[in-house]
């Protein structure tokens, strides 16, 4: 109980006084993140609309392999990616490896089945007959989409949410791929784990703990904005 006072105390001390170090984590857990979700919504909200959408053969294991990602290990992502961007991978003459792009792409991978798998869901929710009455006003079959995105967009934040937090929260693939050096690609995750592993718990939690905040504020910022757009 001593250690979890200790990590709360901890944690008021470095907002407070906003040091240094932990603010350079903060802000590249939020960029690292925020740019993955970002990648994340356009792939995510395209595949899953094609194959909401669509129909062809071989369209439901397409749907069954989105929604088998939306569990993928992080670790699996980490060792895929690493394996690419290695020196001598494919992508090696990149030298993107344990760089903040590297985590980018890995966390884009881990998010983009949650988003194109909730989009799926969202979009089929919607009335069937939606789309024909659209269709049948004049409207483009862009412009029918983008209808029925706007019709969906509340499951979309939630999308979003979901994505964020996937990624926000991860180890492995950041841990892999970005090597959790000091000043370049260490993010409140790898940072916690490293304080853990040297025994000072205190520290640990103050981690943690700003990582909760980080997420409540991102998260409460676009629950606002969902229930905002509640229809009535």
């Amino acid at each position: 109980m001593d250690l979890i006072w200790e990590g709360i105390r901890k944690a008021f001390e470095l907002l407070i006084h906003r040091d240094r170090e932990v603010l350079e984590i903060t802000l590249l857990s939020l960029r690292v993140s925020g740019l993955a979700t970002i990648g994340s919504l356009f792939l995510g909200v395209s595949i899953g609309t094609f194959l909401a959408l669509s129909r062809f053969p071989g369209r439901r294991l397409w749907i069954t392999l989105i929604n088998t990602g939306m569990g993928l290990p992080p670790v699996v992502v980490g060792l895929f990616v690493t394996i690419l961007l290695w020196r001598n991978g494919p992508l090696g003459f990149f030298h993107l490896l344990y760089t903040p792009t590297a985590m980018v792409i890995a966390q884009t991978i881990l998010a983009t089945p949650i988003m194109a798998g909730l989009t799926i869901a969202a979009i089929q929710h919607l009335n069937p007959k939606l789309r024909l009455q659209i269709l049948a006003l004049g409207a483009s079959r862009c412009q029918m989409v983008w209808l029925l995105l706007k019709e969906a967009r509340l499951p979309l934040l939630a999308a979003i949410m979901a994505s964020f937090g996937g990624v926000i929260s991860e180890v492995g693939a950041s841990m892999m791929v970005g090597g959790n050096i000091k000043g370049q690609t260490r993010v409140l995750t790898t940072a916690t784990v490293l304080e853990t592993s040297r025994g000072e718990f205190g520290m640990a939690i103050a981690l943690s703990i700003l990582l909760f905040l980080l997420t409540f504020s991102v998260n409460l910022t676009l629950t606002l904005l969902q229930q905002r757009e509640r229809p009535k």
